[in-house]
């Protein structure tokens, strides 16, 4: 069935199932691989997308879900001002060691900066707990996040 997504601000026709998964939408019939697929079920974060701005598990997610709905894909995020900064952050810490989870996390930071600017560690602990990196760069993933939102390293909020 043809159905029209909004990706990254732009209308997209895509002639699939409807309980096809938006991460394979976006990987196979777009061709927009910067999302991940780890888990397949919601548990790693690698998938994730943001869905009016909030962060989804596209691998979970059937595109009928997303109809009339904003999709942001991390291809896009950089050009949102939280999405601009946590990129920014992440490329100046050197955050990524394998890389492969990077992609969700920035998703999830990003909305959690878009939301909640000057977030606590313990906000920061809940935006970020359903994104698994298998490096453990958690903690330069927590000092991006704190650049990008202006929080002195060190500090705890």
């Amino acid at each position: 069935m043809a159905t029209t997504l909004s990706i990254n601000g732009k209308p997209r026709q895509v002639d699939v199932d409807q309980e096809k998964p938006l991460l394979w939408v976006l990987r196979e019939d777009l061709n927009m691989v910067g999302t991940k697929f780890g888990c397949g079920m919601a548990l790693c974060g690698c998938c994730t997308v943001h869905i009016d701005g909030r962060p989804t598990r596209s691998c979970i997610t059937p595109i009928s879900a997303v109809v009339g709905k904003q999709v942001t894909t991390i291809e896009h995020v950089a050009t949102t001002p939280s999405g601009k900064k946590i990129s920014d952050a992440w490329v100046e810490l050197d955050v990524p060691q394998c890389g492969y989870c990077q992609a969700g996390q920035i998703m999830s930071a990003s909305a959690l900066l878009a939301n909640t600017p000057k977030p606590t560690d313990a906000q920061i602990d809940q935006a970020m707990g359903g994104n698994i990196c298998r490096c453990a760069t958690y903690v330069r993933i927590r000092a991006a996040i704190k650049k990008a939102a202006g929080i002195e390293e060190g500090a705890t909020a």
